[in-house]
């Protein structure tokens, strides 16, 4: 089992914070500003959510970003797609990331400060999600670096807004802003900025009033068909991508 106080400094990209019920924020930042995804952070959140779900006296947990953003940078400091051990690493850290959020067994509510352009299955993994005005959803990096998007995306989206709309979504590299998002499914509530964590609080604490077990059971029974979809499907959609990967690689080496 984990302990708050020896992980709670742990994590150079997630501030956590954790009320006297048992509310835990995580503030996903890069030196107190927004997130600039890499290849370091990947490997960071793996050990995170470990953490997280490993630690019994969390009792819900919110996921927030920093600044303007949720998440919409990324950077390719520590990642290697174009190497067969290079990609095995992102192949093994990718899977398991996605499997340690589905072991939070707390309820979980994504409070999104700004545009998630990149890792939006680990938002679509909470049970309430939150959005401001300025929210968008697109999957932009993929076809930008010419790779499958196989991270989850392709899982989550179709299983969340329709597999028809969700297809679209990602082909497309639609642009879903915050009402549209509700309109689909894929958000709950949208809050003013100022407004938002008071709102995930206030959600978080009712929750925390709840007896513990009925609390972590009831993530446990909503995430049943997730942690399916994830398990059977995330493997073969990250293989996808590193053979993608593998061919810009070639590409690239042809043209140098």
């Amino acid at each position: 089992m984990s302990r708050f106080e020896n992980y709670r400094d742990a994590f150079p990209n997630a501030r956590l914070t954790r009320s006297p019920s048992g509310v835990l924020e995580i503030a996903l930042h890069t030196q107190g500003g927004k997130l600039v995804f890499d290849g370091h952070v990947h490997e960071q959140f793996v050990d995170l959510f470990h953490e997280i779900g490993s630690d019994p006296d969390n009792r819900v947990v919110i996921l927030t970003g920093s600044g303007d953003a949720f998440m919409d940078a990324i950077s390719p400091e520590g990642f290697d797609f174009f190497t067969p051990r290079g990609y095995d690493k992102i192949y093994r850290e990718g899977k398991k990331v996605l499997m340690n959020i589905l072991d939070i067994e707390v309820p979980m509510i994504a409070a999104l400060n700004g545009p998630v352009l990149l890792h939006s299955e680990y938002v679509l993994l909470a049970d309430i999600i939150l959005a401001t005005p300025e929210t968008v959803f697109q999957d932009k990096p993929h076809f930008d670096f010419g790779i499958v998007p196989g991270d989850g995306v392709n899982l989550l989206w179709p299983e969340v807004i329709g597999s028809v709309r969700g297809r679209y979504f990602i082909l497309t590299r639609q642009i879903l802003d915050a009402e549209t998002a509700r309109e689909y499914g894929a958000v709950n509530e949208i809050v003013p900025a100022d407004r938002l964590l008071d709102r995930a609080r206030e959600i978080a604490e009712g929750l925390a009033a709840l007896p513990p077990l009925t609390g972590r059971y009831t993530r446990i029974a909503l995430t049943q068909k997730l942690r399916r979809i994830i398990d059977e499907g995330v493997g073969y959609g990250l293989a996808l991508e590193g053979i993608s990967a593998a061919e810009v690689a070639r590409a690239m080496a042809t043209k140098a």
